[in-house]
């Protein structure tokens, strides 16, 4: 049941995620040394999974392998794992028994029937990185240290509208889709408005499980920023010394300032009409890929005029598609654009490499990576 366009799309997707890497090596760690938290949970559903598909876990190694390799260390296995190709391909066929997909995206494929879909529907499984401990923060928003001193006021109408657009979106995630759809995303309206659903939920639910309220999207949780960090500075490896002895002495306030989302969240749960007075008009930003649901706010924010609303000057080729030959923060460090959205990993890489970024915002508040399985395979290993 493979499906060319499903192939596309995911070479497209992780193409610009290629381009907007900044992480070198594969496997990291290759210890093998049980853990005690491997004894403890020897008989657990989890462990059952990984031993039974030792050898074929498969990620893309773009960023959130860390997440993969820190749940193969907690159940006392080698680090490395399959390089996994840009389809689900390898799933289809048992090359790879546990695959890495995003619950917006190669997840919706392998389970959907629409077109670019393999339709295993709820003959799958997966292994939730949230549940196990081990994720990561992905999506949030950015720009320079530098450009947040100088131009204080310009980001917080910023986040101020971005997230407007981000609650609007979360509530109305049908619409969200079809005005993304509308500006140019190449992935069917059915992948699009699946998508959006997924989407919606990472915004709206934390690391716990617990419900973030609309009134509190995109604040930034420490603990989990420091988390994500940990994971950072035990599984990335960075060939420059200098930018390796950097990222073992980086902490969360190199990461991120939270100042201006306070702001934002305490003015949009207010009566108050905020009056902003831009420092700079003309804004840009740099998405990490494709226009997709994935970044609906932002293009709910431009359709429905918030941008406009806080004295902004945002266009529709303002919100840059990744895919280009210059990464996110790159774009962003070099002032090519104004803001930037990414993983919190990427950003912390690219601190420790001589940039200077800071997070604003975390839109997503969970990772949104799982491995996903067969049941019919899993079962046939003795694990139910």
């Amino acid at each position: 049941m493979k499906k060319k366009n499903a192939k596309k799309v995911l070479a497209l997707m992780t193409a610009a995620l290629m381009a907007s890497a900044s992480f070198v090596g594969c496997s990291g760690d290759t210890s093998s040394s049980a853990s005690s938290d491997a004894s403890t949970s020897a008989e657990s559903k989890t462990a059952k999974l990984m031993a039974a598909a030792e050898g074929a876990v498969g990620n893309w190694g773009l960023g959130n392998e860390y997440e993969i390799q820190a749940l193969l260390r907690k159940y006392g296995y080698d680090t490395s794992y399959i390089s996994q190709a840009f389809d689900m391909d390898g799933f289809d066929t048992d090359e790879i028994l546990l695959a890495s997909a995003m619950t917006y995206n190669e997840l919706g494929l392998v389970k959907n029937s629409y077109d670019g879909g393999y339709n295993y529907g709820d003959t799958v499984s997966v292994i939730d990185m949230n549940e196990e401990g081990v994720a990561m923060l992905e999506d949030m928003l950015f720009c320079t240290k530098d450009f947040a001193e100088k131009n204080p006021e310009t980001v917080k109408a910023f986040v101020y509208a971005s997230m407007k657009g981000w609650a609007y979106a979360c509530a109305n995630t049908k619409e969200a889709a079809e005005i993304c759809y509308k500006y140019g995303s190449s992935v069917s309206p059915d992948h699009q408005a699946y998508m959006a659903d997924e989407s919606a939920k990472l915004v709206s639910t934390d690391m716990s499980g617990n419900t973030v309220d609309s009134s509190a999207y995109g604040s930034i949780d420490k603990n989990a920023v420091q988390q994500t960090l940990d994971l950072c500075k035990k599984y990335m490896v960075l060939d420059d010394s200098t930018a390796a002895d950097k990222l073992k002495n980086m902490t969360t306030e190199d990461v991120y300032n939270d100042t201006f989302i306070k702001d934002v969240i305490e003015l949009l749960n207010s009566n108050e009409t905020p009056s902003f007075k831009p420092e700079k008009k003309e804004v840009s930003i740099q998405l990490k890929w494709l226009p997709d649901a994935q970044f609906m706010g932002y293009y709910v924010a431009l359709d429905k005029g918030y941008y406009k609303e806080v004295g902004l000057d945002v266009k529709d080729s303002d919100i840059v598609p990744g895919g280009g030959d210059v990464g996110e923060t790159t774009a962003v460090s070099n002032g090519t654009v104004d803001f930037g959205v990414t993983w919190v990993s990427n950003l912390i890489s690219a601190n420790a490499s001589g940039m200077d970024l800071v997070e604003v915002a975390q839109v997503f508040q969970r990772s949104g990576l799982v491995l996903v399985y067969k049941n019919e395979w899993a079962a046939s290993n003795g694990v139910d």
